[in-house]
Formats: C-alpha cells, sequence, structure tokens
C-alpha cells in the first residue's frame, strides 16, 4: 500500500480532522506539563483567572490588586472551568491552565481538516490540518496559557465553516444549518476571547470573495437573523456587566491603554518593519516550511480555483492587517495560518516545479538549522553536561527534518517528503519544549526561587504564615507560583517583612537598602539561598537572595565570654 493510499484512508469522512486534531496533540502535550509557568503574559492569565477561583468574581478581571482591563473574559472562564475540573486554584499547577490552549490548537487543526476537506479533497484537508497543527508556532503556543491557541482554534472553526457553505453554493446545494450554527459559535466565542480580530478575519474573507466571485447572494445563506442574536447572546452578558462594574473603564482601558498603543506605534517595544511576519513564517510553518513557496506560488497560479480563491481570500488581507500594524508579534498572524496551511497542503495534488522545490528545500534546512542552532546556543549558555542528550536528540532531529524533507521533495516525493519532515519535526519540538528547554534552570528565576521557598518550608504552599516579599524582581511568573498575597515591595519593605517574620526575596540591586533597614533595627539578614539567572523579559543577570523571615538579635560587640576551667586531667 502506497502512502498516497494510506492517506486516502486515513482522512476519509471524520477521520481527517480526528487526525489531524491527534497530530497537534501530540506535538502541544509534552510542553503542557513540562514547561514553567512563562513571563510575561502567561503568567498574568493564569494569575487573574486563579483569582477569579479565588474570590468568585467572573466578570471584572484583575492581577493583584490592579485592574487588568484589556482583553475580553472568555480565557479566564476557559481556563477557570479548565482549573475546576482538573485542580484547585491553591494548587498553581500551571498545566491546567493550559488546558484550554491545547483544545484551541486541537481545533485549529481539526477545523482546517474538515474546510479544505470540501474546499479541495478529503486527502487534502488532512493534510492541511496536520500542516497547521504540527508547525512550530501553533504547537508552542498550544501549551501557553493566553489567549491565541483559542483565538486560533474558533476562528477557524468559523472560517473552515464558512469555506464549507462557499462550497456547498459552487455546487448548488444548500447549506447543512449545523454548518452555519459552527460558523455562529466560532465567531461569538472569538469575539468573547480577543475582540474583534476573529470577526475582522472573517468579514474581510466574505469581502474579498464578494469582490473577486463579484457574487454575494450566497452570503444571504449564512442565517444572519438567528446568527446575529445567538452572536449577542454570548457576547452580550458579560459586555454589559463589564460596563457596569467598571462604570465603563474596561472599554476605555482596553481601547485606550491597549489597542489605540497597538495601531499608533510599537507597543511595549515590539515594534517590526513591514514584512517581519513573512520573514518569521519559514520558521513558525516548520516542519512543512518545504511547501511554503509551492503553496504561495499555487496562490497565484491557481487563482481560479474555488479552493485557492477562498484561501487567499483569508490569507492575504488578514496577513497585510498585521503587517501595516505597527506592534508585530510573531502570534498575531496566527488566526491566517489555516488559510497558509491549506494552499500548502493543495500543492501536494500535482507535481511540484522544479524552482518551488529548490526554494522549499533551501527555506526546509535553513529552519531546521536555526532550530537545531538555537537548541545548541540554550545548552552552551544556561545548560550543564546532563542536558547534553537532550540538545542533541532536539538539534538532531530538528536539522533531520530539514534535511530529509528537502532531500525527498528534490526527488519529486512531495507528499512523503511532508510526512517524513512531519514526524521528525514534531519531534524536535517535543524534545526542545519537553525536554532541553525545562532543564535550563537560569532561564525559569521564578520556578527556581518557588522551589527554594518550599525547599526551606518558606513559602504559603509549606505552611509559612503570611505573604512572601519580593523587592526588585517582580514577574508576573513568581506572584502566580507564591500567590496572590505576594508583596512587591522596596528594599525597606523587604526589611519591613522580616521583622515581621516573613521570608523576603531581595535583587541584588535592592540588597543595600535591604540591609540597612535591617541595621537600622540591630539585625542581621539571614539568607537561606542565592538563585542567580536571567530575566528573558528584559534580558536582565539577576542574583536573588532568599531571606529567612526570622529575626536574628546580633550579638554586642563588646559581649563578655564566660570563663569556662580547663577539665581535669584523668589521674
Amino acid at each position: 500500500m502506497t502512502l498516497e493510499s494510506r492517506l486516502d484512508d486515513w482522512s476519509r469522512g471524520w477521520r481527517g480532522p480526528v487526525f489531524a486534531a491527534l497530530v497537534a496533540l501530540i506535538a502541544g502535550l509534552p510542553g503542557l506539563f513540562a514547561m514553567p509557568p512563562l513571563d510575561r503574559d502567561e503568567s498574568r492569565f493564569a494569575q487573574a483567572t486563579s483569582q477569579m477561583l479565588e474570590t468568585g468574581d467572573y466578570v471584572v478581571i484583575k492581577f493583584q490588586d490592579q485592574p487588568r482591563f484589556k482583553k475580553p473574559v472568555g480565557i479566564h472562564w476557559l481556563q477557570a472551568a479548565s482549573v475546576k475540573l482538573f485542580s484547585d486554584a491553591e494548587d498553581r499547577r500551571i498545566w491546567a491552565y493550559r488546558i484550554p490552549s491545547l483544545l484551541g490548537a486541537m481545533l485549529a487543526a481539526a477545523a482546517c481538516a474538515w474546510g479544505a476537506a470540501a474546499l479541495f479533497d478529503p486527502r487534502t484537508g488532512l493534510l492541511a490540518g496536520a500542516i497547521l497543527g504540527s508547525s512550530f508556532l501553533l504547537s508552542s503556543e498550544a501549551f501557553i496559557a493566553k489567549t491565541d491557541a483559542a483565538l486560533c482554534g474558533t476562528t477557524t472553526l468559523a472560517m473552515a465553516a464558512l469555506a464549507r457553505i462557499y462550497a456547498a453554493h459552487l455546487r448548488g446545494e444548500a447549506s447543512n444549518k449545523w454548518t452555519k450554527l459552527a460558523f455562529w459559535i466560532g465567531l461569538s466565542a472569538a469575539a468573547l476571547i480577543k475582540g474583534p480580530v476573529g470577526l475582522l478575519v472573517a468579514f474581510f474573507a466574505l469581502v474579498g470573495l464578494g469582490v473577486w466571485d463579484r457574487k454575494a447572494a450566497w452570503m444571504k445563506d449564512l442565517g444572519w437573523t438567528w446568527g446575529l442574536i445567538l452572536f449577542a447572546a454570548v457576547v452580550l452578558p458579560w459586555a454589559m456587566m463589564i460596563t457596569v462594574a467598571t462604570d465603563g473603564a474596561f472599554w476605555g482601558a482596553a481601547v485606550g491603554g491597549d489597542l489605540a498603543p497597538k495601531l499608533a506605534g510599537g507597543q511595549e517595544g515590539h515594534a517590526g518593519p513591514f514584512g517581519y511576519h513573512a520573514l518569521v513564517a519559514p520558521i513558525l510553518t516548520f516542519p512543512g516550511t518545504l511547501l511554503l513557496p509551492a503553496g504561495l506560488a499555487l496562490a497565484w497560479t491557481g487563482r481560479r480555483e474555488p479552493g485557492v480563491r477562498f484561501a487567499v481570500c483569508w490569507l492575504v488581507p488578514t496577513w497585510l492587517m498585521f503587517e501595516i500594524l505597527p506592534t508585530k508579534l510573531i502570534h498575531y498572524e496566527l488566526p491566517a495560518y489555516g488559510a497558509l496551511a491549506m494552499l500548502m497542503a493543495a500543492t501536494v495534488r500535482a507535481p511540484l516545479g522544479k524552482l518551488v522545490r529548490r526554494i522549499g528545500a533551501g527555506l526546509s534546512v535553513f529552519a531546521g538549522l536555526v532550530l537545531a542552532v538555537v537548541a545548541i546556543y540554550g545548552q552552551a549558555q544556561f545548560g550543564t553536561g546532563a542536558d547534553l542528550a537532550w540538545t542533541v536528540l532536539a538539534a538532531g532531529l530538528a536539522l533531520g527534518a530539514g534535511i530529509a524533507g528537502a532531500v525527498l521533495l528534490l526527488r519529486h516525493h512531495s507528499a512523503r517528503a511532508l510526512v517524513t519532515a512531519g514526524v521528525l519535526g514534531i519531534g524536535a519540538h517535543v524534545a526542545l519544549t519537553a525536554g532541553l528547554l525545562p532543564r535550563l534552570e537560569p532561564l525559569f528565576l521564578s520556578k527556581d526561587v518557588a522551589d527554594a521557598l518550599d525547599h526551606a518550608k518558606l513559602s504559603p504552599r509549606s505552611g509559612a504564615a503570611g505573604p512572601v516579599a519580593v523587592t526588585g524582581y517582580s514577574e508576573p511568573s513568581l506572584i502566580f507560583q507564591l500567590g496572590t498575597a505576594t508583596e512587591l515591595t522596596d528594599g525597606e519593605g523587604a526589611a519591613q517583612a522580616i521583622l515581621e517574620g516573613r521570608p523576603a526575596v531581595v535583587e541584588g540591586r535592592e540588597d543595600k537598602p535591604f540591609r540597612d533597614g535591617l541595621a537600622e533595627q540591630g539585625l542581621t539578614p539571614r539568607p537561606v539561598a542565592v538563585i542567580p539567572g536571567l530575566n528573558y523579559s528584559d534580558g536582565d543577570r539577576e542574583r536573588l537572595t532568599i531571606y529567612r523571615g526570622e529575626p536574628q538579635v546580633p550579638e554586642p560587640d563588646d559581649a563578655e565570654i564566660p570563663e569556662t576551667s580547663p577539665p581535669e586531667t584523668a589521674r
């Protein structure tokens, strides 16, 4: 049995979407359990969700005592449900907060396969879903507890449903009501997760198709009346509650404090030139990179084909929107990756031209080499000899995926090249994110501090009284692991915590005011552990010292030493 015939068997009916979801599960699940809490967005989202569970307030989003008015509440509700089902807020197990992201990645892969099967054929659908599910970008977002994988899942669901409605119209068939329902559910959930992004993706695609086809009558069949009612039923209740609860402050902060700065310039230093997302796409689509040039070429040469036309109208407007946006983050284009995966998968149906095969082979080797270098550099800078096996495995698999895929592609075996590169590439991703990276301890200061406090029985989780005081280091991952009551203070505040019998974590630059504060009280600090490392959020080298919250009164310098008689010698 040939590979093509096996793919045909695996892609029939419901098997294609299920297999694509399984690929996303295999690629993302190991990192979900292995990676420590990440800074900064993941831990902010997880901490805000934890506070919802602690307080019972599921409307107003807060990070400690500060309002967090940036994104809608959808992802927090999903995370809260996951934590209630599988863990507890007090346990601070980050994997429970990541489950909605993994499910979002699986939904995106399955939906991509479902939509592409209608536009092209089941085998192309299976390959499209597998390309998306195994991509380095989505499989990484799958184990990060924030909005992007869930947004990708809901948006891809809506677009896949729209693709099936479009395909049914071209065949002269009526659209399935369940397909229309999937379209509106996807849009509603996307809006509750990240505001207008999903709506814009669908809107741009509809406008593009209407202009290209010069027909829009089929769009009347989307179920607008009941669909808009469903959308309002999902989105409006929380929107009204948050408006009342914050007296409208949420919208002012979300639009004026978050969205507007992204439109005006590179928010928080995340600026980039036009074309930034295109430049990083070969890395982020790996291990499917080898078909990227062929997919882009198909967007032009196959533009008369309805499936290609739909994918282009989905991909191009969304991609341009984020390229024009001054603020650049690599995950912004994720809602468009389903369209890109469809175009890439569609190229396998026919022999590829010499030029796109050569360019694809070169990009595949380049992407594999970049990931191998990242693994080697990480181990050299932050690892130990014990991490060498994981380094060799991650680097070897990444480079092997790039080279093996390139060789098979150049030999005209595009399907075999994609599957081989995919298997090795997923292995490389697992080795990197679940094997090597979690062992590079200097990169995870917060985890090391939390573990040291637990070991010394000074953390709230180990039953210590009072919150930990932290000065000079304020990363959200530490707050998430130590609890909502963690006190962010200065050197004098840390000294006061010691006086109150609470532990303190002091960064090196705050050590002098901390010691001066203790000296004024006539006390000597009692260090428990010193944690050096790199704060990758800002690139600074940090040195964190943990002090025991048990004040020790120093002995006076002129204290008398009691005299002792020498022991009697035996007679």
